[in-house]
């Protein structure tokens, strides 16, 4: 199911769609597949909103408190 996820920076909403069915099999959550699991995600969330902004212009970015040399910091952060 697609539903829209919220990345949150400074308290400005930024809308990703992405699929939300990650589900962990029995045990897994908690070993080292479980954390190589929530690296990709972690990893997939961070391309999702560097690639949200970058489609933004340079008019857009600044509306929000943002520029071009923001992005990359901003979705480093999870």
């Amino acid at each position: 199911m697609m539903l829209p996820n919220y990345a949150v920076y400074e308290g400005l909403k930024i809308m990703a769609a992405f699929e939300t069915n990650r589900t962990a099999a029995a045990g897994v959550g908690a070993g080292l597949a479980g954390r190589l699991l929530a690296a990709c995600a972690a990893w997939n969330n961070a391309r999702i909103t560097r690639k949200a902004l970058s489609r933004l212009s340079d008019r857009e970015l600044d509306d929000i408190g943002l520029s071009r040399s923001d992005i990359d910091a901003i979705s480093a952060r999870g």
